[in-house]
């Protein structure tokens, strides 16, 4: 199964909320996770905006979950540097 790392929306009209989570990749985006690796609150204060749990993150990356472009670049900016890698 592949896997990848992307948002999933929550909160209410016009006050999103965002979860990153690790994903079946051919899940619908609103479908069963497999675990919930951080937040995401585009609304808050820019130091509180993003919670990351980063070790969950770095054992899901060891295990070739893919992060999607707004995620990778989530995780880039706090720290967690990912190198993404092309599927054949």
């Amino acid at each position: 199964m592949s896997t990848s790392m992307r948002l999933k929306r929550f909160g209410s009209k016009k006050r999103p909320d965002y979860r990153i989570v690790v994903m079946d990749s051919r899940a619908n985006t609103q479908s069963r996770t497999l675990d919930e690796v951080g937040q995401y609150h585009p609304l808050a204060e820019k130091d509180k905006q993003v919670v990351l749990q980063v070790e969950k993150i770095k054992d899901w990356l060891s295990k070739g979950a893919q992060p999607s472009d707004t995620v990778k670049s989530l995780l880039n900016r706090n720290g967690v540097t990912v190198t993404r890698t092309v599927q054949e």
